[in-house]
């Protein structure tokens, strides 16, 4: 295989996790070139997701690595033969990577459990409401800019409305529906569509109350994606500078504490549409 011009954040973690089976082995990128009978170059590569892998090379390693947790693999090769181009590449060159990346995730999650401290998710968001959010960015975006935001946003989603959708659940702090994007028309427009998702079967919505006190989120946005096996996993992260993803097992370990965490002071759905239609009237 060629190598390649740019990487997704998908086709990484194939090799991330190519490098960490290599690790938990305790063999050295020398070794493994070694037991494949390539170069330490060729191994760092495919590592580092330069050039693409085959299935018999992803099982090859695989065995050379001792891995014997078949499901794990057998996702890997999955991941790998993924070959279509998603609906997010007709957005690239007008969207960061980052943003691209995110929307693969989705698409490709088993189900996602979110935090939200400043703004609705954005899956629930409607138009109006997207586009104050996006129009209070630093960079102050131009008008094509704003366009391009807004319209990917609201295709992200579709992930929602397709036959096999992922299970969402999403945890909102208060805070998020005090802040009055857009203005209070705008927002009141927002927090009636917000009731009207948590009717869908495949979503959860569930409101942190300021009287719930205090919890161990850092202040950031995350979502936390479920991939077919555990290992798969990723959190994704709202940064200054855009999303960062994280798949080591501490940081697994630690935001799905922070996110039980939540739940555990969270209002019950059903009371959640009545606190949210409270906040609405008084808009």
């Amino acid at each position: 295989m060629g190598q390649r011009v740019a990487t997704t954040a998908r086709q990484r973690r194939i090799g991330t996790e190519l490098r960490k089976m290599r690790e938990r082995a305790g063999m050295s990128v020398a070794e493994a070139g070694e037991h494949l009978g390539v170069n330490r170059t060729r191994i760092s590569n495919i590592e580092a997701a330069r050039f693409g892998v085959s299935e018999e090379r992803i099982r090859t390693l695989a065995t050379i690595y001792s891995c014997m947790d078949r499901a794990y693999v057998d996702a890997l090769v999955a991941m790998n033969e993924e070959r279509g181009r998603g609906w997010w590449e007709d957005y690239r060159g007008r969207t960061p990577a980052s943003a691209l990346d995110l929307a693969e995730l989705e698409h490709h999650a088993v189900a996602m459990r979110s935090a939200q401290i400043m703004h609705v998710p954005g899956l629930l968001q409607t138009e109006d409401y997207a586009k104050a959010v996006f129009a209070t960015a630093t960079s102050s975006p131009t008008a094509a800019q704003l366009r391009a935001s807004v319209s990917y946003r609201l295709r992200r989603r579709d992930v929602l409305d397709r036959d096999d959708p992922p299970h969402c659940t999403f945890f909102i702090h208060e805070a998020v529906l005090r802040m009055r994007f857009g203005g209070p028309k705008v927002m009141r427009g927002q927090l009636e569509h917000l009731i009207e998702s948590s009717e869908r079967g495949n979503l959860t919505v569930q409101v942190v109350p300021f009287s719930a006190g205090g919890f161990s989120n850092p202040g950031i946005s995350m979502l936390y994606v479920s991939g077919p096996v555990r290992r798969l996993d990723t959190v994704q992260a709202d940064t200054p500078s855009g999303s960062a993803f994280l798949d080591s097992e501490a940081h697994l370990e630690r935001y799905g504490r922070i996110l039980d965490q939540m739940e555990a002071l969270a209002l019950t759905p059903e009371d959640t549409v009545g606190f949210v239609h409270e906040i609405a009237q008084q808009l």
